[in-house]
């Protein structure tokens, strides 16, 4: 999908695209969308990307209004404006219920909080515009979540068998998701630990579909590199560091009670709480490198789009033309200046402003290129967002107390939150990018026109922006924000129930930074260890930023992502054997077409699965937040380790035999077990190939 990529729309047509409609539906989708993925976000710790499921309900709302000549590209549109809100809500839930964490906010402010998300999500939107022509038509990443958004929209406008796989395949996510997050009947995660000798091996999985259909978007290579992360993480870190220093046997919880562990939970407390920083140190290297590597073509699109005059953009083609790249940079200064004032007025400190204003500029740049890079690999929802808002806080802190300890010698809570407001806009820039590179991926795809598509991703930010502040404020009326400001109202004398309130668990965990930063606990060590890791990998000429997530990212979000890979290299493999009859080195252009045709009727179920687990994680906290949680209902119990496992494996089954009825009919009577194992032997023969030393 380099250069030469032919759009689903071709240049030369012009169709409507960011209608007034468009606009309306865009900003209601999108204020449902921040509000649903804010309360989920803070319940479980992550979010799904609302672009599937905004590109499904954009559909499903302009047809049934009934409307005439809608086109794909306003149906692009508007799940463009309504997926903003749901990345801007991520950089806002990991980072601003942290000061209710910390103690320095009673409540959340709205103000503050609108002046963050807008001048994050804003400034995100701006630096990814540069970067559109570096990662989606000179570098090509896959950017699953976008190629799923785009088989949505596109077999919306055809209709016929694409239209009807996809909304089998939504139905069927739909189902899994509501059984699974909805009534709790099987597990969404499965995992144990086992001692083996003076040994702990940790096995596990997350049982979720759309990570699966992640994994057979993006492929065998990529996910595996993922994995090999959470093999290290999981495999040999963990363990080596639990014989060295031992495994804890007990737990304080928020309340300061002290309750024995489990294998499995102690398996986990040293991921939380040391070699998770493992990741972060070799994702800030990742990052760092990634930018290096890709320094050049990064400075020829800059020259390009600031020398880009008059005539140029008469005769540029429709869906190559950008927003002005002059008026991006002013918006950036203004964004910076604004920034500047914002931290003079919170802190105080015209020095620090200065300082605080300059650093972010850079950071916010350096994320949002390390974010639309990530997105690119395994797509926004699993995006690390937490990581690069950790590596964020570590040099946010270092420059804050240079300046502001050593230098200005102010108070210990005032350093903390003017280091919570950097990482905060910088949380939300990172977000807000990744969702800015998915969307631009899919118009890329579909025709857009990008600078039609930025000005609505810019509507999006702002309603967002907009919206978040009292999204918060009525959660935490609701329910409390984190279990630790919970307990600070219990210990006030406050009547609330720290049973419901809700976890926010990367909140917590950058609060709890935060402060042993300015206390003298931080784990550098591990971090240092990171970067140590990444500069191994680098040397070793892999992926580095693959394997880095894969370190960060809970091996079971990892396990998923390879089975869909894998399922994707044995049916497109099958596809060449059928149709050359053998697997050869460089298979025949037919096999390539077979293999092509069967891969993308995968992406199509994929895309539907993703959607319908995502809409209905959405429905579900739509019934959580105006009645209760689905589980209660019924009072069903949850189903154990096997049966949630052959629960989980039987979709996978469903996935595999729908995406296999495009395969072409086999020459010498083989089924699809044999052309399994023939495949996975051959793959197996070609890895220990690799392998050998060379001579």
């Amino acid at each position: 999908m380099g250069l030469d990529y032919e759009p689903y729309v071709s240049a030369e047509q012009d169709l409507p695209e960011l209608t007034p409609r468009v606009i309306v539906i865009g900003i209601i989708l999108g204020a449902v969308m921040t509000a649903a993925n804010a309360y989920l976000g803070m319940l479980v710790g992550m979010t799904v990307s609302a672009s599937i499921p905004a590109a499904v309900m954009s559909m499903l709302i302009l047809r049934g209004l009934k409307f005439k000549d809608v086109s794909i590209l306003e149906n692009n549109s508007v799940q463009t404006m309504a997926s903003a809100g749901e990345s801007l809500a991520a950089g806002i839930i990991f980072t601003i219920p942290a000061l209710l964490v910390m103690g320095i906010w009673s409540d959340i402010n709205w103000l503050d909080t609108f002046i963050i998300a807008f001048l994050g999500g804003v400034l995100g939107c701006m630096f990814t515009i540069a970067l559109r022509k570096v990662f989606i038509v000179e570098e090509a990443l896959p950017y699953p979540e976008g190629v799923a958004c785009k088989e949505v929209l596109v077999s919306g406008e055809e209709g016929g068998g694409g239209l009807i796989a996809i909304v089998y395949a939504l139905i069927i996510g739909a189902i899994f998701g509501w059984v699974v997050k909805g009534m709790h009947l099987t597990k969404h995660m499965v995992h144990r630990a086992f001692d083996l000798g003076a040994a702990r091996i940790y096995v596990g999985s997350e049982m979720s579909i759309a990570l699966f259909s992640v994994g057979y978007i993006v492929g065998l290579r990529i996910a595996s590199f993922i994995f090999l992360g959470g093999v290290l993480g999981f495999g040999i870190l963990v363990p080596l560091y639990g014989l060295i220093n031992g495994w804890p046997a007990f737990e304080v919880n928020h309340l300061g009670d002290v309750s024995p562990v489990s294998a499995t939970e102690a398996f986990m407390i040293i991921w939380n709480e040391q070699i998770r920083f493992i990741g972060v140190g070799a994702m800030v290297v990742g990052g760092v490198y990634t930018l290096w590597s890709m320094r050049k073509t990064i400075l020829i699109g800059f020259k390009k789009a600031l020398n880009f005059n008059e005539d140029g953009e008469r005769h540029a083609l429709r869906t190559e033309m950008d927003l002005d790249m002059r008026k991006v940079l002013t918006v950036c200064a203004a964004i910076t200046v604004l920034t500047f004032l914002f931290y003079w007025w919170k802190t105080g400190s015209i020095l620090l402003a200065l300082v605080g204003a300059g650093f972010l500029a850079v950071a916010a740049f350096f994320f949002s290129a390390v974010a639309g890079y990530i997105a690119g690999v395994v797509g926004s929802s699993n995006s690390p967002v937490s990581g690069m808002t950790i590596a964020t806080l570590l040099f946010t802190a270092i420059l804050v107390w240079l300046v502001g300890d050593v230098i200005l010698g102010m108070p210990e809570q005032d350093l903390m939150f003017a280091t919570l407001i950097i990482a905060a806009v910088v949380a939300v820039n990172a977000a807000i990018a990744g969702d800015v590179m998915q969307d631009l991926k899919t118009g890329h795809m579909v025709g857009a026109t990008p600078h039609k598509q930025q000005i609505a991703e810019i509507i999006g930010v702002i309603v967002g922006a907009i919206v978040i502040g009292p999204v918060l404020w009525l959660l935490n009326k609701a329910f409390v924000i984190t279990k630790t400001h919970c307990s600070r109202l219990l210990a006030e004398g406050q009547d609330v129930d720290c049973d419901t309130a809700l976890l926010a668990p990367q909140a917590e965990l950058i609060g709890s930074i935060i402060q042993a930063v300015f206390g003298g606990s931080l784990n550098l060590p591990m971090i240092t260890l990171g970067a140590i890791i990444a500069a191994i990998i680098i040397w070793r000429k892999m992926p580095v930023m693959s394997v880095a997530i894969g370190i960060y990212l809970p091996l079971g979000l990892s396990v998923p992502i390879v089975i869909g890979g894998l399922v994707s290299y044995v049916v497109i493999h099958s596809a060449y054997r059928r149709v050359d009859g053998e697997l050869l080195e460089e298979p025949s252009q037919e096999a390539k077409d077979a293999g092509e045709e069967v891969s993308a009727r995968g992406v199509l179920l994929g895309a539907g699965f993703i959607a319908g687990e995502s809409l209905m994680g959405v429905l579900i906290a739509f019934f959580i937040v105006v009645w209760s949680a689905p589980h209660k209902w019924f009072g069903l119990g949850t189903l154990g380790d096997f049966w949630s496992l052959l629960f989980y494996a039987w979709f996978i089954g469903v996935f595999i035999f729908l995406a296999t009825r495009a395969l072409p009919k086999s020459r010498d009577g083989s089924n699809l077990l044999t052309d399994t194992m023939a495949v996975l032997t051959d793959g197996c023969r070609k890895f220990l190939r690799a392998m050998k030393p060379q001579r």
